[in-house]
């Protein structure tokens, strides 16, 4: 609670977090919790704005939506990168679907790799551009392996 009051972002998203889910001993309360994801998005926290944008996605508010999503992708969040691209798709403007899942697959997102490689399937990609993009994703994923991480694989997954 120290760390909120002193404005971190990360505290602030994680408090958001405990209330949006329940957890740590709070009470679920939406309100509460986007409240403190929009005060961790002011100060620059991905992972609000992309729960943010998910939140209101799910309560139909598709231009907030949207807002959040794209600023959680510029700020680096591969999985709202992904969803940037589903949501072109959805919108039938394929061309900007893959350049986002092309960006999240280079950043090592499987989802987005496996778009794009069905992408490639229906002709929407050249050979060229997913060789390219699967080397990226290949070396992104290169870098986040770990014992600690395969190990966690192989017990839950």
């Amino acid at each position: 609670m120290k760390r909120v009051e002193a404005n971190d972002a990360a505290s602030i998203y994680m408090l958001g977090n405990s209330y949006e889910n329940g957890l740590n001993g709070f009470q679920q309360n939406q309100t509460k919790a986007i409240e403190l994801y929009v005060r961790a998005a002011d100060l620059g926290c991905s992972k609000a704005h992309y729960h943010l944008g998910m939140l209101y996605h799910e309560g139909g508010n598709m231009k907030k939506a949207k807002f959040h999503i794209e600023a959680a992708a510029m700020a680096g969040h591969e999985m709202a990168r992904y969803n940037l691209g589903v949501m072109e798709c959805n919108s039938g403007k394929m061309e900007q679907a893959v350049k986002h899942w092309n960006i999240a697959a280079s950043a090592g997102c499987y989802d987005a790799m496996h778009e794009m490689r069905t992408c490639f399937e229906q002709g929407l990609v050249s050979r060229e551009s997913i060789d390219s993009t699967l080397a990226a994703y290949n070396a992104s994923s290169a870098e986040m392996r770990s014992e600690a991480r395969d190990a966690y694989i192989r017990i839950y997954l």
